[in-house]
C-alpha cells in the first residue's frame, strides 16, 4: 500500500512538467548536422513572399523594460510626468500593472521580467497577426488594410494596423487608456500616445524591434528605442496568471526613502576607489550579462545597470550598499576587486573591466 501511494503522488507531481512541453523540439525549423537548431540560417518566407515572424521568442528588454525615457533629458519629459513616475519609485512601484493584475497596455512592447526578458508567441497570417503573452493577454494586429480609427473608445491594448514596408513590417496603434505605465519605473503616458513599430527578421533565430513613442501631453518629443528578441526554440511558453501570485499587498509597506535611514557615511578617498565598469560573470542570472557603471558624484556614488539610469547607492558600511533597482551591491575588497549584486536569489559576481 505504501508502495502505492508513492507512486500516485510521484505521477501526480511529475504530470504538470511533462504537459509544459519544456523539451519539445520545433518541428520545420533548419538544423545544423549535431541537431541544434540553425539560428543564423535565412528568415523563413510566408507563400506570398513577406517575411515570417511566427514562432516562439525570447524578448529581451532590460534596459528599456526598467526605463522607457532612459534616452531622454529630464526636460523633455514634462515636469507633471516626472512627478509622477517619483511618486510611484517612492511606493515601491506598488501601482504596477503586473502587482494590480491588469494588462501592461503599450508597455508589452518593451516589457520584461525581472531577468530583463520575456517570452512571447507570435502567430501569423495573411490578414492578421496574433501576439500571444505570458499573463494570457493577447495583442490583433490588422493586415487587411483597415484604417486607425480616428477617435477610438481607449482600451487596454489599444488598436494596431500593420503593413509592409519591404521586409519590415511597421504597426500603428493608438487609442490606449491611461491606466498603464510605460515601463517598471513608472513612466505615464496619456490617450493621445501613438506608437510605432517596425519588425524586422534579418536570420532565422532574431527578430529586431524599434519602438517610436509619440505623446506630446506627457513628452516634448518622439522617441525611438530599440528591442531584440532570439528564437525560442525546442520549448514553449509556460502561462503565468497573476491572480495565482502572493503579492501581500497588506505587508508591502514603507516608502523607498526609508533605505536612507540607515545609511553610513563613507570617505569619498574609498568611494573614489569603486568607480569603474563591472560585468557579470557566470553564473548568469539571464543569457545576457548584465554590465554594471559606478561613478562619483558630489561625494555620493552612483550605479547605473545597463543603461537603466543613474541612481544613488545607500551606504551601509563601507562595501555594502543598497538602492539598485531593489538589489543590493558589496564591493570585493583586494585582489582585482569587483561586486556583487545581491538578490534574494543570491549573490551575482561582477568582475571589473
Amino acid at each position: 500500500m505504501k508502495a502505492s501511494l508513492v507512486a500516485v503522488v510521484t505521477v501526480a507531481l511529475s504530470a504538470p512538467l511533462a504537459a509544459q512541453w519544456l523539451n519539445q523540439p520545433t518541428a520545420g525549423i533548419p538544423r545544423t548536422p549535431d541537431g541544434k537548431p540553425n539560428l543564423t540560417a535565412p528568415a523563413p518566407r510566408t507563400p506570398d513572399g513577406k517575411p515570417d515572424f511566427s514562432g516562439l521568442w525570447n524578448k529581451i528588454s532590460p534596459k528599456y523594460s526598467r526605463n522607457i525615457a532612459a534616452d531622454l533629458k529630464p526636460e523633455e519629459i514634462q515636469a507633471w510626468a516626472r512627478t509622477l513616475v517619483d511618486q510611484r519609485r517612492e511606493d515601491l512601484g506598488k501601482g504596477y500593472m503586473n502587482v494590480q493584475c491588469v494588462p501592461l497596455g503599450p508597455g508589452y512592447a518593451t516589457s520584461a521580467d525581472s531577468t530583463g526578458s520575456e517570452m512571447i508567441k507570435i502567430v501569423q497570417t495573411p490578414g492578421l497577426i496574433v501576439i500571444l503573452n505570458p499573463d494570457l493577454t493577447y495583442r490583433q494586429i490588422f493586415l487587411d488594410g483597415r484604417a486607425l480609427e480616428s477617435d477610438p473608445n481607449p482600451n487596454w491594448m489599444g488598436y494596431s494596423v500593420g503593413r509592409w514596408d519591404g521586409d519590415t513590417l511597421v504597426v500603428e496603434s493608438f487609442g490606449f487608456n491611461d491606466r498603464t505605465w510605460l515601463d517598471h519605473d513608472g513612466h505615464p503616458h496619456t490617450e493621445a500616445l501613438r506608437m510605432t513599430e517596425r519588425y524586422r527578421r534579418p536570420n532565422f533565430g532574431r527578430l529586431e524591434l524599434e519602438v517610436t513613442l509619440s505623446d506630446p501631453a506627457a513628452y516634448a518629443r518622439p522617441w525611438t528605442v530599440a528591442v531584440r528578441a532570439e528564437l525560442a526554440a525546442d520549448t514553449e511558453m509556460i502561462e503565468w496568471v497573476c491572480n495565482e501570485s502572493s503579492h501581500n499587498l497588506e505587508r508591502w509597506i514603507g516608502k523607498a526613502s526609508d533605505e536612507r535611514k540607515g545609511e553610513v557615511q563613507v570617505d569619498p578617498k574609498i568611494l573614489a576607489k569603486y568607480v569603474g565598469t563591472y560585468r557579470e560573470q557566470a553564473p548568469l542570472w539571464r543569457n545576457v550579462p548584465r554590465v554594471v557603471e559606478i561613478t562619483l558624484s558630489n561625494g555620493r556614488i552612483l550605479a547605473n545597470m545597463d543603461g537603466r539610469g543613474q541612481v544613488p547607492l545607500v551606504a551601509r558600511s563601507e562595501t555594502l550598499f543598497a538602492g539598485l533597482y531593489g538589489l543590493g551591491v558589496e564591493f570585493i575588497q583586494g585582489g582585482s576587486g569587483g561586486l556583487f549584486v545581491k538578490h534574494v536569489s543570491g549573490d551575482y559576481r561582477f568582475a571589473r573591466n
